[in-house]
């Protein structure tokens, strides 16, 4: 079914490389315009470089650190003006951290995470709402992770701030309903993704990365690692019409783990 997200006008934060790359392009296949954002600027642009060759006119790159509220408006006063439109917004910007435990994590490392992973978010969110009203239906899609729902020793951080993505979906979600927005809000929760988060696990594998990958997927029921793409395709259903009954609601996206 092809066009699903035609029409739609999509800013995608943190899209240089990894899940943000896969989702702006299936989203252009699609029929949506993508303003792909990221501290990488060069990336950013090679992506939409990449996307207006096949698909002309439908990609725009912009700079942006997340984490700064002024770079928030204005990148989404110029994404707005260059689709001409705002109608969906993808939170994917996001950074893993050093596995640290409790009395060896330090403030800077919580920080960080927490100015990246949860706060971007609601940065974003607050300045995108108005766009979003006017081009609704709308939709708001954060990319949290299974770490949100599951936690493991020496990820507190981490942890912290991907359970604090998920429920503040749910409060976004319940406010724009209340409001009768028609603005929709989810969260996804990929588990481990081929994807350059996975780096400090290849390393301690010696940088084997097939061994890696094995060892990462021996505690998930499907016995492999999930693709780019297993994430797009959620985020695209989520981004269209096809999901104009779904919001508040997390996304798992883990081969069977939390259902051990």
């Amino acid at each position: 079914m092809a066009g699903r997200v035609s029409n739609k006008k999509i800013l995608i934060t943190g899209a240089a490389g990894g899940l943000g790359t896969a989702m702006a392009h299936m989203l252009a296949r699609e029929g949506a315009k993508v303003a792909v954002t990221d501290v990488n600027l060069e990336g950013a642009q090679a992506l939409a470089d990449a996307i207006n060759a096949d698909h002309p006119g439908s990609a725009f790159a912009f700079a942006q650190d997340v984490t700064s509220e002024d770079q928030w408006i204005a990148t989404i006063d110029a994404a707005t003006q260059a689709m001409g439109g705002l109608s969906v917004l993808v939170n994917n910007a996001g950074i893993g951290g050093p596995l640290a435990f409790v009395e060896q994590d330090t403030v800077e490392n919580w920080q960080r995470q927490y100015e990246i992973n949860l706060r971007s978010i609601m940065l974003g969110t607050k300045h995108a709402m108005p766009r979003l009203r006017e081009a609704a239906p709308a939709s708001i899609i954060n990319i949290s992770s299974v770490a949100g729902l599951a936690a493991a020793p020496g990820m507190g951080a981490y942890n912290a701030t991907k359970a604090g993505v998920w429920m503040y979906t749910k409060t976004i979600a319940l406010e724009a309903a209340k409001m009768d927005w028609n603005v929709r809000c989810n969260s996804v929760h990929p588990v481990f993704i081929k994807t350059p988060i996975l780096d400090p696990f290849v390393a301690m594998a010696g940088g084997d990365e097939g061994k890696a990958h094995e060892r990462l997927a021996r505690g998930i029921p499907l016995k492999r690692i999930g693709e780019p793409d297993d994430v797009a395709y959620a985020v695209v259903y989520l981004a269209s019409d096809e999901s104009k009954f779904v919001t508040g609601t997390e996304f798992v996206i883990d081969g069977g783990m939390l259902a051990q």
